[in-house]
């Protein structure tokens, strides 16, 4: 299966939960389709690239650059009548309740199938496939509230994702000579590290979901409502100080 098609499978399972969105059951149909797709990428890459991290941070390295968002022109247009930090935290809440829903989807597919030998042997995976979703949704809101904010990456398709991705890393707005830098030089050998020991932290943080019964969709859910939420708030916080003479001219 080909990036492009773990990257089709992925946005179907990351679709917001708003009006006319998915609901839990589609989200855990969307995540069961994601997992043998990653099970046949992890066994391509290896044990040892899996188990340090190396495969899922080169997934979402590859990931970054497919996922769409919307410029300023068009969130203000379809937020008609609302503030910019009214519609900045209208993302927020939309990216938390979406992955939220995803810790919750992923936390219900355990639940149903949790004492299934096929399910035990294929538990990484699905913590893959949850965290490649949540990364998806946080890029999203990342890049919408930087373009929201005015502080918009330049350069290629390939370079906005890098200094997005470098965002949702370190949890700190880009800076503006960042923009410009490309994929290759801004995820250099330090940058892939720390991506990797991220994404161990984070699969670690999500391995909640897996709880048996309904305690893993309820501790799912909320390990990453807060995770996503936390993460939007501190980014709006910083970029509206990044943003300051613009913010107050809007007030």
């Amino acid at each position: 299966m080909s990036q492009n098609e773990i990257a089709d499978l992925v946005a179907q399972a990351a679709e917001a939960p708003d009006e006319g969105g998915a609901d839990r059951r589609s989200r855990q149909r969307a995540l069961a389709a994601l997992i043998p797709a990653l099970t046949r990428s992890a066994k391509t890459s290896g044990i040892r690239a899996v188990t340090a991290g190396r495969w899922l941070a080169d997934l979402i390295v590859e990931l970054a650059p497919r996922i769409a968002f919307r410029d300023v022109a068009t969130l203000r247009r379809q937020h008609p009548g609302q503030s910019d930090v009214e519609i900045a935290e209208r993302l927020i809440r939309q990216a938390t309740k979406a992955t939220a829903g995803l810790g919750a989807a992923a936390g219900g597919l355990a639940a149903v199938e949790f004492l299934s030998p096929p399910m035990l042997l294929a538990a990484p995976v699905q913590l893959a496939a949850e965290m490649l979703t949540v990364t998806a949704v946080e890029l999203k809101l990342v890049a919408e509230l930087h373009e929201l904010m005015d502080r918009p990456a330049r350069g290629t398709t390939s370079e906005r994702a890098s200094a997005y991705l470098m965002s949702w890393m370190r949890r700190r707005a880009i800076s503006p000579e960042l923009g410009g830098a490309g994929l290759g030089v801004a995820f250099g050998a330090a940058a892939k590290r720390e991506l990797r020991n991220q994404v161990l932290r984070r699969i670690g943080r999500s391995a909640t979901s897996l709880a048996p019964f309904l305690a893993g969709a309820v501790a799912g859910a909320e390990v990453n409502r807060r995770a996503t939420k936390t993460l939007g708030e501190t980014l709006l916080a910083e970029l509206r100080g990044l943003s300051e003479e613009r913010w107050f001219r809007q007030v």
